[in-house]
């Protein structure tokens, strides 16, 4: 099984932090008491600008979710399409080739899912398998290349696709000034990632997947997702997830690693989510590596936020289209989601 082609995809709207900054306090205007509190927060995000799906005019105009939900269902066909393209284009196969396409999200819903709609503008074949997935968050991405890699295990003649979209603008809560909300809407940006998964009778260049790993921590259901209300989605996020990450992430790397004959010493390159700051750093104090090893991960999070499933995706692209790591390094693959769990996968270059 390889990863024959990731490709990234964006909404034409990029802002810098600080236009988004004064965006946010016009848009809750009198229900956020103190608007310092923003510059401060989004001082320390570590974003330089994020990507949104529409003119920032337009969200003040948004005032049920059925709008905002409309909207995700736009933006995410347009730009869904041009990952799936453009990660085909980067292999030697057409998008009629794909047998299998799964579809993660978790900041909209619809049906016909996004998977239908694909099928019909791109013209894929009517034979393939759909597989829409909700509610995996941030963890999705990872998870996502491991039930693509699932199912070209079972039909090694076969290619699977994953998209991940997530237009997180679109779920902004007006009457919601928590400090989840704020540190979300400084934090969280809109794209789309698409990875082409090739079985084992499948020509194809790319990192080959060893072998993946699902882990579930019981009874931390509430340390993120969404709480789901007639006005949508409404943000949960603990502090406690930075501390989740230490007191795990370690333990699953390194069981996953010794169930493949490995160590830690042997992993040349790390691919995570990027979380956010404190999430980094604790991945990189779980792992004990130093920051560089992170430092695609850090960069992505610089340029373009937190695309929750996206994210990892992002990192997933720029360590094949620009690091090149040499023939035969190991890498973990991984992200951290609502669960809480962990998905990891082992490649080989």
């Amino acid at each position: 099984m390889k990863i024959a082609g990731v490709a990234g995809a964006f909404p034409k709207h990029y802002f810098s932090q600080e236009v988004l900054v004064a965006a946010l306090k016009h848009y809750w205007g009198e229900r956020l008491p103190k608007p310092e509190v923003l510059d401060r927060l989004h001082s320390r995000v570590d974003v330089r600008g994020r990507y949104m799906s529409l003119p920032l005019e337009r969200y003040e105009t948004l005032s049920t979710w059925g709008e905002a939900n409309t909207a995700w269902i736009e933006t995410a066909v347009e730009i869904g399409e041009q990952a799936i393209q453009s990660a085909v284009d980067r292999t030697n196969l057409t998008a009629r080739d794909i047998n299998a396409l799964f579809v993660v999200s978790v900041t909209g819903i619809a049906s016909p899912s996004l998977d239908a709609r694909l099928i019909n503008r791109m013209n894929l074949c009517p034979n393939i398998k759909r597989v829409p997935i909700f509610g995996l968050g941030c963890v999705a991405g990872a998870a996502g290349i491991s039930r693509a890699a699932d199912y070209v295990r079972a039909y090694p003649g076969q290619v699977a696709a994953l998209l991940a979209v997530e237009l997180c603008s679109l779920t902004i809560q007006r009457d919601d000034v928590s400090m989840a909300n704020l540190i979300s809407a400084g934090l969280f940006g809109d794209g789309a990632a698409a990875v082409i998964v090739t079985g084992d009778e499948r020509t194809a260049q790319g990192p080959e997947i060893l072998a993946t790993q699902s882990v579930f921590y019981p009874g931390s259901e509430g340390a993120m997702g969404w709480d789901i209300s007639e006005k949508g989605f409404q943000i949960v996020l603990s502090p406690a997830v930075p501390e989740i990450v230490k007191e795990h992430l370690g333990n699953d790397v390194d069981t996953f690693l010794g169930n493949n004959g490995l160590t830690r010493k042997d992993v040349g390159s790390w691919i995570f989510h990027t979380g956010g700051p404190k999430v980094l750093e604790a991945v990189a104090t779980a792992l004990d590596v130093p920051d560089e090893a992170l430092a695609v991960s850090w960069d992505c999070l610089n340029k373009v936020g937190n695309i929750s499933s996206v994210s990892v995706l992002l990192v997933l692209e720029d360590v094949i289209e620009n690091h090149h790591p040499e023939p035969g390094t190991y890498s973990i693959l991984g992200a951290m989601g609502p669960g809480f769990c962990s998905e990891l996968l082992l490649l080989k270059w």
